[in-house]
């Protein structure tokens, strides 16, 4: 697989990713539920119960909400026009505008973590730090 990144990306990351998932299950480190979030016309409100403080997401002109994925202490929305996350200790909604033709594919959370993907992009938020990385498919 040396020298063939995307061979690397769909075959190896996801079953990386899976490990490391299982990994941190199998140490027994329960990641206590502190995000939830509220969908309400125009707006996304997200509720951290370990701080007690609400975080509203305002949702632009033609920005629809297309998908929302919540664990223990992450969440992410997929908007038509940016990837939204907040984490349990990430201090508010930190925004990731999406690619001109970009295809939303999936998504995933679990802990303090997210995954996304689209046609262009393999995209992580994490709820600790709140912040976003990517790389190109």
């Amino acid at each position: 697989m040396r020298g063939r990144p995307g061979v690397w990306f769909s075959r190896v990351l996801p079953v990386a990713v899976l490990a490391l998932l299982v990994a941190g299950r199998a140490g027994g480190h329960e990641v206590e539920k502190a995000v939830f979030l509220v969908m309400e016309e125009g707006r996304v409100v997200a509720s951290n119960a370990q701080t007690g403080q609400f975080f509203e997401l305002d949702l632009k002109a033609k920005e629809e909400v297309l998908e929302q994925i919540v664990a223990n202490g992450v969440a992410v929305v997929v908007t038509n026009q940016r990837f939204a996350g907040i984490g349990a200790f990430s201090g508010g909604w930190r925004s990731l505008r999406r690619m001109a033709g970009e295809e939303f594919k999936s998504a995933e959370a679990q802990d303090y973590a997210a995954l996304v993907i689209t046609s262009n992009r393999i995209i992580s938020f994490s709820g600790r730090n709140g912040s976003w990385s990517h790389t190109t498919r």
